[in-house]
């Protein structure tokens, strides 16, 4: 019987990993982070391989959730881990309020005319610090 409730639970954990893992790529997709990356970059021959690399980064990142890898990278790998890590939160962030047209409401409501590039800069400088104090102080990778 045990074995059977093990095997229910497995299929359970597995389906619902997929769930997830299909819902946040449909997000990733549907916002187009890659194709506006590559626009921005102007690396647009490289889209495949850009999409590629997200796909196994989000394999990968689950594989080290799941399987707890201990892997020593010192303090200069947490900082470039965060830095990435920063650059991925801060492109799905700023896609998900660009998609939904938040920050032109909130310049309009406020009135901004000059200034603009520098707020968006500072919030992705933002995200970015939040990661690496998320990686430092509350448990790290």
């Amino acid at each position: 019987m045990e074995i059977f409730q093990n095997v229910i639970l497995a299929v359970i954990g597995f389906s619902g990993g997929i769930s997830v893992a299909a819902g946040t790529f449909a997000l990733i997709t549907i916002l187009g982070i890659v194709p506006r990356l590559t626009g921005a970059l102007k690396i647009g021959c490289d889209i495949y391989k850009m999409e590629t690399v997200v796909a196994l980064g989000g394999t990968v990142g689950s594989l080290i959730t799941i399987y707890k890898f201990h892997v020593y990278i010192g303090v200069p790998g947490m900082v470039i881990a965060g830095i990435f890590a920063g650059i991925f939160v801060g492109s799905l962030a700023m896609s998900l309020a660009e998609s939904l047209k938040v920050l032109p409401i909130l310049f309009r409501r406020l009135d901004l005319k000059t200034g603009i590039p520098i707020i968006v800069v500072m919030i992705a400088f933002g995200k970015g610090l939040g990661t690496l104090y998320q990686l430092f102080f509350c448990g790290g990778i």
